[in-house]
């Protein structure tokens, strides 16, 4: 039987698999001394053992080691800057290239991988979702506050490119890095690779419909995101997308771009439906998530849980690994529930 590498290999490929995958996602930190207590566990890998968990997302971005800034800075990290949403950012004001320029901008040279290549070498048979997350969406809006980036997007077109490839070019140097240290380990102990997808995030949508408007999308977006890609998938790497909201409109070219898996489903969102994106993208695109945490997995029962992952079985079919619409479980999200979620998701 293959092992769960093999196994979310093939899902995500859309080759034939002898059973779903599973993944619990990335539970919140409040949430995880609950389900200790309920599990009996008292580690991460020890709960996702117990659970039949296939999936590992090692990222080096959120590493406490990756990034060696002498003054302690983290990598585009908004709290310096930012204390309510829609504050305006740092850069609001920005109006030339040499504005942005002058930015203290994060430096690649202060990267060090020793502790994520230590956990992808001890990850075990399971797949290895890793890269840097790269939420370069998000990261562009917090530096110029959410309505100036909106606004400039017509005002001043060149500034948001300007601050766009300062921050992208940031991820894609720090990836390139990053899969050469992988590369160059796996080379010298003469195995095979230690990444089996590029797993990043930018959520595109709200609950009803797209952040912003499709022109915009492919103006800002697209361009970087084809880059984000395309350098995965040169390293022989898989790609997994995190997106939440309603999106359907783009997924066309999210798949156009080589993105091979859609993560999280968020079930209740407008047009998210799992009849709707299996009707359009069923083995155009394998899936990951879907399992509703805005009501489901809150407030279902057991039984409610597994029926809905036998039902989605059916509606999305080979190509679909079972896991929370949402990767953050919070605390609100029963044990039991989870528990049936496991269960109902490893039945053949």
């Amino acid at each position: 039987m293959k092992d769960s590498r093999a196994l979310i290999r093939d899902i995500v490929a859309l080759r034939p698999a002898p059973r779903r995958g599973f993944w619990l996602g990335n539970p919140h930190p409040d949430t995880w001394p609950l389900y200790h207590r309920y599990f009996g566990t008292r580690t991460e890998e020890e709960l996702r053992l117990k659970l039949g968990d296939d999936f590992r997302w090692i990222t080096p971005q959120y590493m406490a080691t990756t990034y060696r800034h002498p003054a302690g800075k983290k990598i585009f990290d908004s709290r310096e800057y930012k204390v309510f949403h829609g504050q305006p950012g740092p850069l609001a004001g920005a109006e030339t290239e040499a504005d942005v320029a002058a930015f203290d901008w994060p430096d690649p040279g202060y990267l060090d991988f020793s502790e994520c290549l230590a956990a992808l070498r001890g990850a075990g048979p399971y797949y290895r979702a890793s890269g840097f997350w790269a939420p370069f969406f998000h990261d562009v809006m917090d530096l110029f506050g959410l309505e100036e980036y909106f606004v400039k997007m017509h005002t001043n077109p060149a500034v948001v490119h300007a601050v766009t490839a300062r921050v992208c070019g940031f991820y894609l140097e720090a990836n390139r890095r990053f899969f050469d240290a992988a590369d160059a380990f796996s080379a010298e102990q003469g195995s095979a690779g230690l990444v089996d997808a590029y797993f990043f995030g930018n959520d595109f949508g709200t609950q009803r419909d797209l952040i912003i408007s499709p022109r915009h999308f492919e103006e800002f977006i697209l361009p970087w995101f084809r880059r984000f890609t395309d350098q995965a998938r040169s390293r022989g790497c898989q790609v997994i997308l995190h997106s939440c909201g309603a999106i359907a409109r783009v997924i066309p070219h999210l798949i156009a771009s080589g993105v091979n898996c859609l993560h999280p489903l968020q079930a209740r969102a407008a047009g998210m439906e799992a009849e709707l994106l299996a009707r359009d993208f069923r083995g155009k695109i394998a899936f990951l998530g879907g399992i509703d945490t805005q009501q489901l997995l809150v407030r279902g029962s057991p039984a409610d849980v597994r029926a809905e992952v036998r039902r989605l079985k059916d509606v999305f079919g080979p190509w679909w690994i079972v896991s929370p619409s949402h990767e953050a479980l919070l605390p609100n999200v029963p044990p039991e529930n989870v528990a049936a979620m496991a269960e109902a998701a490893r039945e053949v």
